[in-house]
């Protein structure tokens, strides 16, 4: 964990102020990252402040400068993985096979391609879901929602390359793929072969076979599997 110095305990105020000192990013990274650290140890509602304080090695004072709530340090540190997560939900077709395509697809389900507490993460805010809904809500948003998407969005210009079937139900199909890897979690398995296990069940029911596949540009070719 990055740990600040208190430094500026009495100056480091939001921003930067006529005569003072800039806001130190060190002190706010060392905040953010022992919020996300509590998270994942004492979920939203047993971590406190003072922890959160004491783990960043900073004085409460400092910490309530920058956000004047629980709540809002929390969704500003989910953003912060939000942020480090950016590009993961697209993908460039053009040089990968259909089913190699649909793999990756799948292997970024995976709430810990980037962060190995995700998932850990993502039960504690399901726990929260009556005490504090909107934080499920924020996660569905942007960690859950542009996950299966990017799987649907795969089957569909798998689609219109005429390697899947028409008329696959590619909402359920995303929903399956992603609860595997929860599924895993619970059930003390590894998660490491995951996509293609998963694709390897899938593809035969869902590719088009040779001889039904519609043909793209001029050339009439037929997609290759």
């Amino acid at each position: 964990m990055v740990r600040a110095r208190d430094e500026h305990a009495d100056t480091d105020v939001a921003g930067s102020r006529p005569g003072g000192r800039p806001r130190d990013a060190t002190i706010d990274e060392a905040i953010i990252l022992a919020t996300r650290d509590r998270l994942v140890r004492d979920g939203y509602s047993q971590m406190t402040i003072g922890d959160i304080a004491a783990d960043a090695n900073v004085s409460r004072p400092t910490l309530y400068r920058r956000w004047s709530t629980k709540f809002e340090l929390v969704v500003d540190a989910l953003d912060y993985g939000f942020r480090k997560e950016h590009g993961m939900h697209t993908l460039d077709l053009s040089r990968m096979e259909p089913r190699e395509a649909l793999v990756e697809a799948v292997r970024r389900l995976d709430p810990a391609y980037y962060n190995p507490d995700a998932i850990v993460l993502m039960s504690n805010f399901a726990s929260e879901a009556v005490r504090t809904p909107e934080l499920l809500e924020i996660v569905r948003k942007h960690a859950v929602e542009p996950r299966v998407a990017l799987v649907e969005n795969v089957l569909s210009q798998l689609q219109e390359r005429g390697a899947v079937r028409d008329e696959i139900d590619k909402h359920t199909i995303a929903t399956l793929c992603f609860g595997s890897y929860h599924a895993a979690f619970y059930r003390g398995e590894s998660v490491e072969n995951i996509a293609e296990a998963v694709v390897a069940v899938l593809w035969p029911g869902i590719a088009k076979t040779t001889g039904t596949r519609r043909s793209t540009g001029t050339a009439k070719r037929a997609v290759p599997l």
